[in-house]
């Protein structure tokens, strides 16, 4: 059971020193020797629990989209409206990226054209996006001039935005950087803009599970 236990928190280690290590230089610079020294494991250790580093990425990637997932879930299940989950969620991944390594990393692998693996996430966000917007339309959430399709358009790029800028300087991905953003969106896109729904949002922190 010990045994267990130690291999367990081994292997979270390595993902976390991996995700870390990725988030920082890319996948191709990434290496399996730099990961186990910032890991603090031997090499062989390493290669024990992930036999390369395509399949190290693919659990960093597989724990990202499960924690961003989680999340969105929630913000979906707490929202009264779909504006407010669309709003909620944009904030709390966006604080989520700047927190915890793993998702920052899976992100930036997704988008990593040396990874053959696909954008599955940003194909996700993409999808959820178009989702809670078309809801919100369907709602009368929107206001009459929005066209659903620009609003998809807005916010994708604005929080792709958020997370290459984020990735170089983290002072981006701040509370008070999301809140001007939606401060100035709302008015533009809600058929009754409430500057309450971005304080609220933004009250419930990213919640993230790799810190």
């Amino acid at each position: 059971m010990v045994k267990q236990v130690r291999a367990v928190r081994t292997r979270q280690t390595l993902v976390v020193a991996a995700a870390e290590t990725f988030a920082d230089v890319g996948y191709a610079l990434a290496t399996l020797p730099v990961i186990s020294r910032r890991a603090g494991v031997s090499s062989g250790a390493l290669h024990f629990h992930f036999a390369s580093k395509d399949i190290l990425a693919a659990e960093v990637e597989a724990e990202a989209a499960e924690a961003v997932r989680e999340l969105a879930d929630r913000c979906r299940s707490e929202a009264g409206t779909s504006l407010q989950a669309l709003v909620d969620i944009t904030c709390r991944l966006l604080l989520l990226v700047a927190a915890d390594p793993v998702v920052r990393a899976g992100f930036r692998l997704n988008g990593d054209p040396s990874r053959k693996s696909g954008a599955g996430l940003l194909r996700w966000w993409r999808t959820l996006v178009r989702d809670l917007i078309e809801q919100a339309e369907r709602a009368g959430e929107l206001a009459p001039d929005v066209s659903a399709e620009a609003a998809v358009v807005a916010v994708v790029t604005a929080t792709f935005g958020f997370q290459a800028v984020g990735a170089a300087d983290r002072s981006w991905l701040a509370t008070e950087r999301l809140a001007q953003f939606w401060n100035f969106t709302l008015p533009r896109l809600a058929s009754s803009p409430d500057h309450g729904m971005v304080s609220a949002a933004l009250a419930g922190g990213p919640g993230g599970r790799h810190t």
